[in-house]
């Protein structure tokens, strides 16, 4: 087996564990190594510009919002957005803050007919630390030393 292979069988098996919709869930580390061995595979960034602009972006990741701030109303576009900006046999890698949001788009996606979506645990910035209420400390994106940059 490849290391492709390998790293798509652990991301079904998360799935299957947790009964999860979409095709699998990475992990940071995970989805970037993907991302560099998979040809036409796609990172996916659901969080909303404000997001952007204040935490930072990961280069090359397609940002399709989820959600809007301020009110933080659903994207009722997001789909059809996504679907004209990738390839409908892409195989896509859903980010966010902490994952949630993520995870949700990789279902809706997968619901909608699309097979390969991916959501990247942990997220961008991580879980919350709840003792010190700060996140980017514990895991995520950032804190595995992912490429990203801020605006």
């Amino acid at each position: 087996m490849g290391r492709i292979t390998d790293l798509l069988d652990a991301a079904h098996h998360r799935s299957q564990t947790h009964a999860w919709s979409y095709a699998g869930a990475l992990l940071p580390h995970e989805a970037h190594e993907l991302l560099q061995l998979a040809p036409g595979a796609r990172l996916i960034d659901v969080r909303s510009r404000a997001e952007l602009e204040l935490n930072g972006v990961i280069p090359e990741a397609l940002h399709v919002e989820w959600q809007s701030w301020p009110g933080w109303a659903s994207n009722p576009h997001f789909l059809v957005q996504l679907a004209q900006a990738t390839d409908p046999e892409s195989l896509l890698i859903f980010i966010c803050r902490s994952g949630a949001r993520s995870h949700r788009a990789a279902a809706a996606c997968t619901e909608s007919g699309r097979n390969h979506c991916y959501n990247v645990l942990e997220g961008f910035e991580g879980d919350l630390n709840r003792t010190t209420g700060h996140r980017n400390e514990l895991n995520g994106w950032k804190r595995r030393d992912l490429p990203w940059a801020q605006t």
